[in-house]
């Protein structure tokens, strides 16, 4: 994007009302006075410490009268000046100052958020927009946030300052690492890979946030090199997930940690090298799986294990977080969380149980209809590096606009575990609990967990545990074959559904092992 071009063209339209949502509110007044000198218009600050003062004024232009000057004190019955400068400074005083100029001018408007639900303010620029077309004047409310009434909207604009590209990132470190030598008297130190990861790493922030994680990483050692990534990760996602639409799962696995899915696991590996480069124009980036199976599988485990196993940060999508009881509050939610997405990718986003969040019905205004529509959208044309791992219980609940190919790449079903997969998940979880697995029998134990899954397989190792810690004895097979006889695993329980499910997968899945 262009700020420039993108705001100058909004200069010139026909909207007396312009809102710039951001938090570099600096960048956004130097483009500003930028515009304004080349269009030779006078450009005007208000902020409620200050007041209006002039950025910019051009004096050989007289047509536009003289430069702005407050209000005059009212006058008290003595003749004294009344009103203090508080007073002169306040939206309502300075809303008059620019509707009696009446003449051409730019007004940034900073932090206006405060005071738009006083209906005198409200009014006041109502008049100030009716009268666009005859004094030329625009008002622009720069803040972090902002909504304008909805008597205000068809005379508003809104603007993006769109986050600075790689080229201009480079420049910064560039600009950040002669500071530096300027500073200290010798050149930093710089390894060129860990420079590229870095860069990756920056993109999606501001330039005023890229400026201070870089700044802290030349400055702490005089060196860019890998041991810098790990800090600029975790302060980016800190900048990044302050309202928390997005979790960081800082727990990632690796399929060594998950038993089966042969075939997830050599389709995620062809896409591995694709997905981390994206040295390719000739093919696809990959965009993402759904992973639909019998609870407890391991879905969930997968999908920690595909970030670890690319070397990428692992994101998690929490419907429950984006929901809001206000109107129009969860639409925008889930548009700053695809946003927080695209900014931090290279990344895997999981979303846990998505048909949770995406259920379509008449319970909730279409709210969720409009959050399936969005998310969809965005799945079929999102471009940027960021891989998607869904999962699902129910499928009776999927609609067939996320089923079908184009949003995702392929859907895999995650079954229930065979003999020997069974064997590699007691393996798995004996050794992560200092166990050496070559003491039991695998084997029995396999046969023995027949119809349980992953998850209920590792809390008979855990319950087993504490039945040999109870007895005062070393974990044995006879303590794992007791806790296994006294559960009942879901595939019984809920037999009917299981085989359901499993009907449903075998025409329209892909098998994960």
């Amino acid at each position: 994007m262009n700020n420039k071009n993108d705001f100058e063209l909004a200069l010139n339209s026909h909207f007396p009302l312009l809102v710039v949502e951001t938090h570099e509110e600096g960048r956004v007044v130097e483009l500003l006075i930028t515009l304004a000198r080349a269009a030779a218009t006078p450009l005007q600050q208000w902020t409620i410490t200050d007041g209006l003062k002039p950025l910019f004024e051009d004096n050989n232009f007289t047509t536009w009268g003289t430069k702005l000057e407050l209000l005059p004190k009212e006058q008290d019955n003595t003749g004294s000046s009344t009103g203090s400068s508080t007073e002169q400074h306040s939206p309502i005083a300075s809303l008059r100052t620019i509707k009696q100029q009446k003449r051409p001018c730019l007004y940034a408007m900073l932090d206006f958020h405060d005071h738009l639900d006083d209906p005198i303010a409200v009014r006041l620029i109502k008049e100030i927009a009716l009268e666009h077309h005859l004094n030329q004047q625009r008002l622009i409310f720069i803040s972090h946030e902002l909504t304008l009434p909805n008597e205000l909207q068809r005379f508003s604009m809104k603007l993006e300052l769109s986050l600075p590209g790689r080229e201009q990132l480079k420049q910064l470190l560039h600009e950040e690492a002669k500071l530096w030598a300027l500073k200290k008297g010798n050149n930093i130190k710089a390894d060129s890979k860990a420079m590229e990861i870095l860069l990756d790493n920056l993109t999606g922030l501001t330039l005023t946030d890229a400026k201070r994680l870089l700044r802290n990483a030349i400055y702490d050692d005089g060196a860019i090199t890998h041991d810098d990534i790990p800090e600029v990760q975790k302060a980016k996602y800190d900048l990044l997930s302050q309202e928390g639409l997005i979790s960081f799962e800082y727990d990632t696995a690796r399929f060594t940690e998950v038993g089966g899915m042969r075939h997830l696991k050599q389709w995620l590996d062809k896409r591995k090298v694709l997905f981390s480069n994206n040295s390719s124009n000739l093919l696809d980036t990959p965009k993402g799986i759904l992973l639909v199976g019998v609870q407890g599988s391991g879905k969930s485990l997968a999908a920690k294990a595909v970030a670890g196993a690319w070397g990428v940060p692992l994101l998690r999508l929490d419907f429950a977080v984006l929901y809001n009881k206000y109107f129009g509050e969860t639409e925008k939610n889930i548009r700053k969380a695809i946003q927080l997405a695209e900014a931090m990718s290279p990344c895997v986003l999981w979303i846990d149980e998505i048909e949770k969040g995406i259920a379509t019905g008449d319970h909730d205004n279409g709210t969720s209809r409009r959050v399936l529509g969005t998310l969809l959208t965005w799945m079929a044309e999102k471009r940027g590096r960021v891989f998607i791992v869904a999962t699902a219980n129910d499928i009776q609940a999927l609609p067939p606009e996320l089923i079908r190919k184009g949003r995702l790449d392929e859907i895999f079903f995650v079954d229930l575990p065979t003999p020997k997969v069974r064997e590699d998940i007691f393996r798995i979880h004996l050794q992560k609990r200092h166990h050496d697995p070559q003491q039991f029998d695998l084997t029995a134990l396999a046969a023995a967990a027949h119809h349980f899954s992953g998850a209920e397989i590792e809390q008979a190792v855990v319950g087993a545990c504490y039945s040999a810690h109870a007895d005062n004895k070393p974990l044995n097979n006879q303590h794992l074959q007791q806790e296994l006889a006294q559960t009942r695993p879901l595939a019984v329980v809920m037999a009917e559904k299981i085989e359901a499910l499993r009907h449903w997968a075998s025409e329209r899945t892909v098998a994960a092992d």
